[in-house]
């Protein structure tokens, strides 16, 4: 008995070695792709196709190729951007001419009423300017950017975008349904975290929630588009200016994606160790979308709710700022002393302590960081809107910047830790403060370094 044991637990060890021999990572889609292909043969002998049908599998191999996937993923994107960009200036225009209107009324109101000037300060100065500001900027590129994705996924393209990512996430020891969560980063991180839902792997689903703030979210896009447009394309003008906006955009996005790819890949080898799961997608028949009814969707379900969830946040901040500007310890302002303090960790960065300050206080949203970084510019008691572009240039330089100080806000916006709501959101998912802090720290630490490695290596060059 003892040698029959001895003999089968021999044969078992042989077995498993040969199973080890065959296996590798591909193994898997090996055999899947073999069963489809025998279907396949199987079905063109028994089942007629339908021309639509038939132009489906012919988009396939287009959309899905891997010569020509990932270049049609980018240009799509590519005019996504140039869209929203060139589309949201004109009404992001007439709202903020809207709310500049409605600010005189409501002034001249409260000085009717006799209305003590604090009062006054925070609540128009304060939360109303602040508000407007964040409506302004926000409203206009959602209500574009959102129903366009919206087309793109009831169109069906969406699936094969993860059916492109899936090998570089799956390299990474992510999921391809991450690249899925990762798009709806670009609109709104918040609700990104919650779209992490259909992730099934706990491991990748956290992979997902702690990568998702490295795209640009709906609260960055304008910082990354002022500052492009001041510092990045001088020179260019009309569309050509629009265009090369929409590159320098494309080519953050794109630094975004492989800081997602790099800590997903050390994390999977750290901190969430583990194989990653598989997966088979089924890719839908392409379809006609429903065009208004899509657009309509988008705009009130996606647009209005993440614009809510932004100014319930920045209302406060608004107050909170007008406060810390106006209220004085000593010959200095509550907000300056933390200016000071700040500083010289600022130019170590390559930016400055406003630079700072403006991130700090922007942590309920992403959308108030240029408005507080004017409004301790110009030393104002109120957040501040500047109309005319070359004179908001002006005041960035008359305080010392160059095109390194505007490199680095970007890439400091780009990659830092996520606004309040996505915290939020990223608690009352994961149930965890451990990792919730994680979710802060790892950008954090990663966006100080990046920004400290490029200000050291322009310096060291003399190219600033």
């Amino acid at each position: 008995m003892e040698s029959q044991s001895v003999l089968n637990h021999s044969a078992l060890k042989n077995i498993l070695a040969e199973v080890k021999e065959v296996s590798n990572e591909d193994i898997r889609d090996e055999i899947v792709s073999d069963i489809y292909t025998k279907s396949k043969s199987l079905c063109k002998k028994i089942v007629s196709q339908q021309p639509a049908m038939y132009r489906s599998d012919k988009l396939d191999e287009i959309f899905t190729s891997r010569i020509w996937g990932f270049p049609i993923m980018l240009i799509l994107l590519g005019t996504v951007f140039y869209i929203t960009i060139a589309g949201a200036n004109v009404p992001s225009d007439m709202l903020s001419s809207l709310f500049g209107y409605l600010e005189g009324k409501l002034t001249t109101l409260f000085e009717v009423m006799h209305a003590p000037e604090w009062l006054h300060g925070v609540l128009v100065l304060g939360l109303f300017r602040g508000t407007g500001w964040v409506i302004s900027v926000m409203l206009p590129p959602m209500a574009i950017f959102f129903p366009m994705f919206a087309l793109l996924e009831n169109y069906g393209y969406l699936p094969r975008v993860a059916f492109n990512m899936d090998r570089l996430f799956k390299r990474a020891g992510g999921h391809g349904k991450q690249s899925l969560t990762m798009a709806m980063g670009f609109g709104c991180n918040a609700a990104a975290i919650l779209s992490t839902r259909i992730i099934e792997s706990p491991r990748e689903r956290m992979l997902a929630i702690l990568t998702n703030n490295f795209v640009p979210c709906n609260g960055r896009w304008p910082t990354l588009i002022l500052l492009a447009s001041l510092f990045m394309v001088t020179g260019f003008t009309g569309a050509a200016g629009t265009f090369m906006t929409a590159a320098i955009l494309m080519g953050f996005v794109m630094f975004g994606v492989v800081v997602t790819l790099t800590v997903s890949w050390v994390l999977s080898k750290t901190a969430l160790k583990g194989v990653p799961t598989h997966y088979t997608l089924e890719l839908p028949p392409f379809r006609r979308p429903k065009f208004w009814n899509t657009i309509i969707r988008a705009s009130i379900d996606k647009a209005w709710n993440v614009l809510k969830r932004a100014v319930i946040v920045a209302a406060p901040a608004s107050i909170l700022t007008w406060v810390f500007a106006n209220i004085y310890v000593g010959d200095t302002s509550i907000l300056m002393h933390f200016v000071n303090f700040l500083d010289p960790f600022g130019q170590a960065l390559g930016m400055d302590g406003f630079i700072m300050a403006a991130f700090i206080l922007g942590l309920p949203a992403n959308e108030i960081v240029i408005p507080i970084l004017i409004m301790a510019y110009l030393s104002q008691g109120a957040m501040l809107e500047i109309e005319d572009l070359s004179k908001l240039k002006q005041v960035f330089i008359d305080h010392g910047w160059t095109w390194l100080t505007a490199l680095n806000m970007m890439l400091f916006s780009l990659l830092h830790y996520p606004c309040g709501t996505t915290l939020v959101n990223i608690y009352k998912e994961t149930k965890s403060a451990k990792w919730t802090f994680m979710s802060f720290l790892i950008p954090t630490v990663i966006a100080i370094s990046v920004t400290w490695l490029t200000a050291t290596v322009a310096r060291a060059f003399g190219w600033v």
